[in-house]
């Protein structure tokens, strides 16, 4: 079956706002197939007899979103059952299109972003263990922070940073840098915490 009703269906809740832009899904083709093995993975989620009436990408995508799966925060549970039926081109494509769609008002104030930048260098130096402990308290999903890890399996710093940019991206106006502070001594890692004042201090903020 061709994607590009079942992708035009979940448009409107992938992006904040109309794009003139055609969506980079619409010409691909989702075979039944890729659509039964999407159900399966879905299956903790979906029931046998929801599932069952699933005959369309169209009513898969519906019932994720209803289930809090699927949205313009995050495509990661799609973005990864697309991955594991080898559809890599559509996952990207999916989280690229995502990424792009965020309206500048959604992001942080310049000073603030250079302050989250500041924070994002000490933490990544510092935090050796209980990243995702830190990420969980930001809120960050399960399935995010598995993602993350399989991607940098060896390399603590990098998957810190990679957790941070998540976080911004998935709250936008709202990353603070006093949020991150909070959490960080939420979680007990007031020598961070104490890190990342003292680098703030000293480039004047």
């Amino acid at each position: 079956m061709v994607l590009n009703a079942e992708l035009k269906s979940i448009n409107p809740i992938l992006v904040h706002r109309p794009r003139d832009r055609t969506h980079p899904h619409t010409e691909v083709k989702l075979s039944a197939e890729n659509l039964d093995t999407l159900k399966f993975l879905c299956r903790e989620m979906i029931g046998k007899k929801d599932r069952e009436k699933i005959n369309s990408g169209i009513k898969l995508f519906q019932l994720l979103t209803e289930r809090g799966k699927l949205g313009p925060q995050n495509p990661e549970f799609v973005s990864e059952c697309l991955r594991q039926i080898q559809r890599h081109d559509l996952a990207e494509k999916l989280r690229n299109f995502e990424t792009e769609s965020a309206k500048p008002e959604d992001e942080p104030s310049d000073t603030e972003k250079v302050k989250l930048d500041l924070a994002t260098e000490v933490i990544a130096e510092n935090l050796i263990r209980g990243w995702r402990k830190l990420g969980r308290k930001l809120g960050v999903k399960d399935v995010k922070l598995e993602s993350i890890s399989k991607k940098h399996p060896s390399d603590i710093e990098e998957t810190v940073v990679q957790l941070l940019k998540e976080w911004r991206k998935s709250v936008g106006a709202e990353a603070q840098t006093q949020k991150l502070l909070e959490a960080l001594r939420a979680c007990q890692f007031n020598l961070t915490a104490d890190k990342v004042e003292e680098r703030l201090k000293e480039n004047g903020y």
